[in-house]
């Protein structure tokens, strides 16, 4: 494991990392209704760096059941803590907020839950449901937690259909136990393989520059691609503060194109790798292409 305390933080980003910035009058309206509408965006709390550029697009990702997770993850910028009681308004509120902003493909990610009996599978499915009742137009993609691996509860969700259904994997497995705080490799690809057998299409995500090798990283994709997932992005890791876990490298834009190469091959039907990749970024783009 890499020495958080000697780690230089401050290092000098390449080239290829700098955000372009992005203003005008899509990015205000859509900061004034997240703001008007209470919600948590994990465009905020995962200080994503392409958060003005889909601002300025009119796209969101929303985060739902608060902003406090109950776990731990030494890469995140979420706050751990004991979350606030469940917003029993919140499927109405996103929907409506959805409808606002015309959003043609919208993204529904959330905390983890173990505080919850069904790690908030239920509140999962009102939220889905709301949103294709108020926007019948709009495809739903989720971002889900892991949910121990329990089918009773991903059912729940799986039940709601979602046009995609999204459970990120993260790194690889020898990296997982060092920057995870609960979650466990095998659980995830579990979890991947039990959606992907619902027939909805899949999709997961890994960041890199934690310390993998290139071999690593193509064998976790082949994992990926074992459980049935057809949708995958790969991005880099960036460091949130001093306190989470350090970069060992910036993988440049021509590893990323060999990532996506390589994917392609293997049969995923979608792969977005390059250094400012999310799980998020033009999600749109990866419905439209299963849908063909």
């Amino acid at each position: 494991m890499p020495d958080l305390k000697n780690k230089v933080v401050r290092e000098l980003k390449p080239e290829w990392l700098k955000i372009k910035l992005h203003d005008g009058a899509g990015y205000a309206e859509v900061a004034h209704i997240v703001e008007r509408h209470g919600l948590h965006t994990i465009c905020s709390s995962g200080r994503c760096p392409n958060k003005a550029e889909c601002w300025s697009r009119k796209t969101a990702t929303f985060m739902i059941l608060g902003d406090i997770c109950t776990r731990g993850c030494k890469f995140c910028a979420t706050p751990t803590g004991r979350p606030l009681p469940v917003d029993k308004d919140e499927p109405q509120k996103v929907a409506e907020s959805i409808r606002l902003m015309g959003l043609r493909h919208a993204v529904i990610t959330s905390v983890d839950r173990d505080d919850l009996p069904d790690a908030g599978a239920d509140h999962w499915r009102r939220v889905i449901e709301a949103i294709k009742v108020v926007n019948p137009n709009t495809t739903v993609e989720v971002l889900l937690p892991d949910f121990d691996g329990r089918p009773e509860l991903m059912d729940v969700v799986i039940g709601a259909k979602p046009h995609i259904l999204g459970h990120n994997l993260e790194t690889i497995r020898r990296i997982t136990p060092l920057v995870r705080s609960k979650a466990k490799y095998d659980t995830s690809l579990k979890t991947l393989a039990y959606f992907a057998q619902s027939g909805i299409p899949t999709k997961s995500g890994l960041m890199v520059g934690l310390g993998e090798s290139h071999e690593e990283v193509l064998e976790a994709m082949s994992d990926l691609r074992k459980a049935g997932v057809e949708i995958v992005t790969l991005g880099q890791y960036l460091r949130p503060t001093a306190k989470h876990y350090p970069v060992d490298r910036y993988v440049t834009p021509e590893e990323f194109d060999q990532f996506k190469a390589e994917g392609l091959a293997m049969g995923f039907k979608y792969v977005a790798s390059a250094p400012l990749v999310r799980s998020s970024y033009l999600a749109d783009q990866a419905v439209e292409v299963c849908a063909k």
